[in-house]
C-alpha cells in the first residue's frame, strides 16, 4: 500500500475516534460556514515534522482550504516562530486541531531526537536505523519522522525482511538450520533478504560458516567486541550494531565501523515538542 493510502486510512481512523457522531463544542456555537484563520506556534526548539501530513488534514476535511507554510518538514524552529497559518472553515480548524497537534507534536520529538543521533555520528560510515519498537497503528509516522530527522528505515514490519532473532533460532534449532530454512523460503521471494541475529563471537562464527545471509547484527556487543567481529567478518557482509546503544556511547559504536546502528530509543524514548495551534483575530 502506498503512502498517502496508508496516511489516509491512519488520518481516518484518528477522526472517527476523536470526532464521533459530532464536534459538539463546535457545532453548538458556531455556525458552519463561518470562516477563520489559525496559525502554528513553535513553543520549543527542534526539528519540525507532519507539516505535510497537517495539510494533507486540512485538505482532506476541506479541499478549499489555504494551507500556507513558513517552516518545512526537517527545519529547525525556535520559540515564536510560526510553522503554517491555515484558512478554512472554523468548523475544520476545530475538527483538525487536535489530530493535527498531536501528530506534529508527537513527529517532531522523534525528528528532534534523531537529529541528535544522527548529529553525533556525523562524519561516520555508519548509519542510523529505526526499529519496530513503535506505537501500534502510528508506525507509517513515527517512521517518516525518523526519516525527516535524517536517520533511516530499517524493515517497516514483518512482511519486507527475513530478521531471524534469538528466538527465531532457538525454536529453530540453532543458526545452522535457521539460515538454511530462511534462505530456501526466499528462493521464489526475489528481494527478500535475510539478517541474522548474533549474540556472540561465537555465533559470529557459525553464521560466516554457513553465509547465505546479507546482513549480521551484532546485539548486546561492546564496541570492542564489534572491532573483532568485523575483523572476522571482513566486509563479506552488512553488519548491524543493536542494543543499549544511546547518544552518550554512540560515538563509539560509530567509530569501529559497522555499517548500521539500530535504536529503538530514538521513537519511544523521543519527547513530544511543544506546539500549538491558535485562532488568529483581526481587530
Amino acid at each position: 500500500m502506498k503512502f498517502n493510502e496508508q496516511l489516509e486510512q491512519l488520518i481516518l481512523g484518528a477522526l472517527h475516534e476523536d470526532v464521533g457522531n459530532g464536534d459538539h463544542s463546535t457545532l453548538c456555537c458556531i455556525p458552519p460556514e463561518t470562516a477563520g484563520k489559525a496559525v502554528l506556534k513553535i513553543k520549543q526548539a527542534g526539528v519540525l515534522a507532519g507539516i505535510q501530513v497537517a495539510s494533507y488534514i486540512f485538505k482532506m476535511l476541506d479541499n478549499e482550504s489555504v494551507f500556507t507554510e513558513f517552516k518545512a518538514d526537517g527545519d529547525k524552529g525556535q520559540p515564536g516562530e510560526v510553522a503554517f497559518e491555515v484558512n478554512a472553515r472554523v468548523h475544520t480548524i476545530l475538527k483538525a486541531e487536535r489530530l493535527v497537534l498531536n501528530i506534529m507534536q508527537r513527529m517532531s520529538g522523534i525528528s528532534t531526537l534523531t537529529d541528535c543521533y544522527v548529529e553525533k555520528i556525523r562524519g561516520y560510515k555508519t548509519k542510523l536505523l529505526d526499529t519496530r519498537k513503535t506505537t501500534p497503528n502510528f508506525r507509517l509516522l513515527e517512521k517518516e519522522a525518523v526519516r525527516i530527522g535524517g536517520g533511516y528505515n530499517h524493515r517497516f514490519g514483518l512482511f519486507d525482511m527475513i530478521m531471524l532473532k534469538d528466538n527465531h533460532i532457538d525454536f529453530c534449532g540453532g543458526i545452522k538450520p535457521a539460515i538454511e530454512k530462511a534462505y530456501q523460503y526466499i528462493q521464489d521471494k526475489p528481494g527478500l533478504k535475510i539478517e541474522i541475529e548474533t549474540r556472540n563471537l561465537d555465533e559470529v562464527k557459525q553464521v560466516l560458516t554457513v553465509g547465505k545471509v546479507h546482513r549480521i547484527m551484532l546485539d548486546n556487543f561492546t564496541p570492542d567486541e564489534i572491532k573483532k567481529a568485523l575483523l572476522l567478518i571482513d566486509n563479506k557482509f552488512e553488519t548491524e550494531a543493536s542494543g543499549g546503544i544511546h547518544l552518550d556511547n554512540i560515538v563509539s559504536y560509530a567509530a569501529t565501523g559497522v555499517d548500521f546502528i539500530s535504536s529503538g530509543a530514538i521513537i519511544h524514548q523521543a519527547t513530544s515538542l511543544d506546539l500549538s495551534l491558535k485562532a488568529k483575530i483581526f481587530q
